[in-house]
């Protein structure tokens, strides 16, 4: 006599699992909107995607000062953090900033991010729309702080702005944004997934780690070509108040680069490598 099995407690080859995927959650949640654990939410993601935007572009403008010789002499080009601490900068934040803000927002601090888990249905569009928000606004913030604290070096040093490097040509950009935008995104997907969190308990406080190195990885392979990219927010925010033609008429590319890189990392984590834990119908075995 047959039994039929839930498949949702199965892993390939029939074996039973030791964690439970989360239910996904609904495409539009208007029951959000009445409870405070959403603006909660979303004002975690404006300040936290707001000091991120002022510690990493004043890293940059810091940066670009120290390696002014006309402004620091003639051992300027030995000064500095130069692009290793820029990309430390910038990792070493998300890792801060995701540990802190994770319990409460999930730490997205980054459109692409948001939008990837949107689509695996781990947050409802009510929700990826306000954080999207909030992270743009917070973004702008943030860069508007390093202008306002150092006027007169932030428009001389470039703005922090991203744009496409001289010699590169735009597909090379575009092509940069995605594949680093998907090195964050399926990484985000590989540090919170609920397999590895029920097997290893040390996981969950150590997943910010690998996601800060991630970018900080991804800064070391594209600073030189789009400045990184791999954040619509951290672009925008630049773009709006630097305010220069450049870095306005590029800005699509990492609007468009970051978001076709998550939705890529979210098929192939969602649908090729969390397949069979996500499957539908039962699993029929003979007793």
């Amino acid at each position: 006599m047959g039994k039929e099995v839930d498949v949702s407690t199965l892993e390939a080859g029939g074996v039973a699992r030791d964690y439970a995927d989360p239910p996904p959650a609904p495409l539009v949640d208007i029951e959000e909107l009445g409870k405070w654990s959403l603006y909660r939410a979303v004002i975690a993601e404006f300040v936290a995607t707001l000091l991120f935007l002022y510690i990493t572009v004043a890293t940059v403008i810091g940066y670009k000062h120290q390696t002014d010789a006309t402004a620091s002499g003639p051992d300027a080009a030995c000064g500095g953090v130069g692009i290793l601490g820029i990309a430390w900068a910038f990792g070493g934040m998300i890792f801060i900033l995701v540990y802190c803000t994770a319990g409460i927002s999930g730490g997205h601090i980054n459109p692409a991010v948001t939008f990837g888990l949107f689509l695996a249905r781990k947050v409802s569009l009510v929700r990826a729309l306000l954080y999207m928000v909030a992270q743009s606004l917070g973004a702008i913030c943030g860069v508007a702080l390093v202008k306002g604290f150092q006027s007169g070096f932030y428009v001389r040093y470039g703005g922090g702005a991203n744009e496409v490097s001289a010699g590169y040509s735009t597909g090379t950009g575009l092509a940069a944004e995605i594949i680093g935008t998907f090195v964050l995104v399926y990484t985000v997907f590989s540090a919170t997934d609920p397999k590895r969190n029920a097997r290893d308990s040390h996981v969950p406080v150590l997943a910010p780690l690998p996601i800060g190195f991630a970018v900080f990885m991804v800064h070391l392979a594209t600073i030189p070509i789009t400045g990184t990219g791999i954040n619509p927010a951290r672009s925008l925010g630049a773009a709006v108040v630097y305010n220069n033609d450049k870095a306005w008429s590029d800005q699509w590319i990492f609007w468009v680069g970051p978001f076709i890189g998550a939705a890529i990392a979210a098929l192939y984590h969602q649908i090729v490598l969390r397949a069979s834990a996500r499957g539908y119908g039962s699993f029929r075995s003979n007793a």
